[in-house]
């Protein structure tokens, strides 16, 4: 088989579960079902309902890219979002009457994207997020709009574009369709998450509506009421989102931490007044952090006094039960699964779950344990035949502690061959390998060779002092080896470890790849550790963190790990930047990046590469137009195939047996 023909079975049938909705009597799930079409170079997405005692799944929706559902108080109606306008990039919310008679009713369109779609407790209303638009976007095309005001830092997002004349607003609309949506918080400010007051007279959402927010980088909880009214519920001390209202309406639950200049950090599951005041921090009793690779949400109330969220635990993410006295989290799920996302309503739960082969299915978690209620895993694995891995634990370098980390045998394994290694390294840093299905370490493994990744310090799913280990030496509170130091020394200990333990791993084909943070890794190996790799792939990388601070999306930022500003200490930066021991390597290089990334911008690819070139090195440098920095989990299918492809293909030439 191809490595073409290998990209294309294992990204190209994909079909999974995600965004449970749970019915008021808890007797129901809707949840949304998406797949790959490589033919149309699309990715398409339907609303399912399924009972939650059993029972054949099914679709009710008809649409390519119908989402979001959500339930009305009553249990009658589900509104979804979808894409069923006329107008080009128009987003549309619709009712569907569900077990009554009529029709799907379309209620509101917006310019863009709906989000964060929530029914008024009286079932009158639908509160929602979506982009206000200046009105320079009416004009013909870009050659006839009026220049645009940049006043503050984040003005662009990767993969959203311009942000700052197109702010995310809090919008309501009336059920019955009598009228179109209503902006509540018009004005400069974003907005993300809604949660209504229980009597429907307004909502509680979290901005940055101060004037220094992008210098100080604070972001709070707001109550807006219907007639638009806004008061601050927090004081713009810290970083807090996604919130949630009582039962009783008397306090809010939120996600956040209360130092936003000290990145990254454990986020926690806090509550604070409906009006306001000292907020209280309930999961610490935990040290892992609740804002999670697979995706944050907002905490489930199970009742006044219980709340419900996700919580990452070396390589694993689990559901959680919080209580209001700010005991220790109770564990709700047990094994190696990732819980991708969660709803709970009339006694049930239900929840997205993966495992390393297996795509997220629905199951509803019982006393007894998950149980499945679809199952798109079984189907992928009959027609892909993922691989397993296993877990192992390796020494850091100075005995202190252990490293997580995994590998996975190519496909077909003889235990009498050696095969070529292919050392993984994950962006972030604040991030996890875990368990959950990844799609290259399932490419790597089909096109034949071993697959290794790993936790290494300034990783996320453990304690706080793992993930600041490699914050900058000079930072005031939380000073540490910065990037490059003990998370190299942790990379290359699993090298090591797998190469003295197994084997079947040829020492002397060993390969590295790494995307973002992971590219800077990749980079920073090539430099100074050339003779421990045959070849390296430095993806959407951090080559030079100067010039990511001058020009990244979210550039300003990298102050709160590395210490000082780049304005006061250029040097902090550069030692953050391996593209300074370019002539040091003497590896092949592969350089990928996206022409649209704008989070690691395509001049940190270019910096390397015109440097390589200089000086006569073995370089290979592809650039991928209309992308973004995630275009190997959310590109266009055709370019995540022909990514794999050029990945797979140089790296078989280049980890050829001699």
């Amino acid at each position: 088989m191809s490595h073409r023909e290998i990209a294309e079975r294992i990204i190209g049938n994909v079909l999974q579960a995600s965004s449970p909705a749970v019915s008021p009597d808890g007797s129901q799930i809707a949840f949304v079902v998406t797949r790959v079409e490589l033919d149309d170079n699309a990715y398409r997405s339907q609303v399912w309902l399924a009972r939650s005692d059993g029972g054949t799944p099914h679709p009710i929706t008809s649409g390519d890219d119908d989402g979001q559902p959500v339930w009305s108080p009553d249990g009658q109606f589900l509104a979804f979002t979808a894409h069923r306008s006329e107008k080009e990039g128009e987003t549309t919310l619709h009712l569907l009457p569900i077990g009554l008679p009529g029709e799907t009713r379309t209620i509101a369109s917006m310019p863009e994207g709906i989000s964060d779609v929530q029914f008024s407790p009286d079932g009158t209303m639908i509160a929602f997020t979506s982009r206000t638009r200046h009105e320079r976007y009416a004009a013909k095309d870009e050659r006839w709009q009026a220049p645009r005001k940049i006043d503050r830092f984040f003005s662009r997002l990767d993969d959203v574009g311009w942000v700052i004349d197109r702010p995310k607003h809090v919008y309501v609309v009336r059920t019955d369709g009598s009228g179109a949506p209503r902006n509540l918080t018009p004005g400069e400010f974003q907005h993300d998450g809604v949660s209504w007051l229980p009597d429907s007279s307004g909502v509680v959402t979290s901005a940055q509506r101060h004037a220094t927010w992008d210098l100080d980088f604070a972001q709070d909880l707001y109550r807006v009421g219907l007639d638009g009214s806004v008061t601050a519920l927090t004081e713009q001390t810290g970083l807090y989102a996604l919130p949630s209202v009582s039962p009783s309406g008397d306090r809010v639950a939120f996600m956040g931490y209360d130092d936003p200049n000290e990145m990254p950090q454990n986020a926690h599951i806090g509550v604070v007044g409906i009006d306001g005041g000292a907020h209280t921090f309930l999961s610490t009793g935990l040290d892992r952090t609740f804002e999670t690779t697979a995706g944050a949400r907002a905490p489930i109330w199970e009742s006044d006094t219980a709340l419900l969220a996700v919580a990452e635990d070396r390589g694993e993410t689990h559901l959680f039960r919080i209580t209001s006295d700010g005991g220790s989290p109770q564990r709700l799920t047990d094994g190696a699964i990732t819980v991708k996302q969660f709803d709970s309503a009339g006694g049930t739960t239900a929840a997205t779950i993966g495992t390393v082969d297996g795509v997220a299915d629905l199951f509803v978690l019982d006393a007894a344990g998950p149980r499945r209620i679809t199952a798109f895993a079984a189907r992928y694995r009959e027609i892909v035949q993922p691989q397993r891995w296993e877990r192992l634990t390796v020494p850091t370098t100075d005995g202190s502690a252990e490293i997580d980390a995994w590998l996975i045998r190519p496909a077909d394994f003889d235990p009498d061959r050696r095969y070529p290694v292919m050392l993984n390294v994950h962006g972030g840093p604040h991030t996890q390998y875990g368990e959950s299905f990844f799609d290259e370490a399932q490419l790597q493994a089909a096109a034949g060779f071993v697959v290794v990744m790993s936790n290494p310090r300034g990783s996320s799913g453990r304690e706080q002092a793992w993930g600041q280990a490699i914050m900058g030496p000079q930072h005031p509170t939380a000073p540490g080896t910065g990037w490059g130091g003990v998370d190299v020394d942790d990379v290359l200990a699993v090298r090591d470890h797998v190469l003295e333990h197994f084997v079947f791993c040829d020492p002397d084909r060993v390969g590295m790849i790494g995307g973002s943070y992971g590219g800077f890794m990749a980079t920073w190996l090539a430099g100074k550790h050339s003779d421990r790799f045959r070849a390296i792939c430095s993806e959407r990388a951090v080559n030079n963190m100067l010039s990511e601070e001058w020009t990244s999306d979210i550039g300003s930022i990298f102050r709160t790990e590395v210490g000082p500003t780049h304005l006061d200490d250029a040097p902090a930066y550069e030692s953050f930047s391996p593209v300074r021991f370019v002539r040091d390597i003497q590896v092949p290089m592969l350089l990928l990046h996206s022409e649209n990334d704008l989070r690691c911008p395509i001049g940190q690819a270019e910096e390397l590469f015109m440097a390589l070139r200089l000086l006569g090195k073995d370089v290979t440098f592809y650039r991928f137009p209309g992308e973004g920095h995630e275009l190997t989990r959310s590109g266009s299918p055709v370019h995540r195939v022909q990514r794999a492809e050029i990945v797979l293909d140089w790296f078989s030439e280049h980890l050829a047996a001699r």
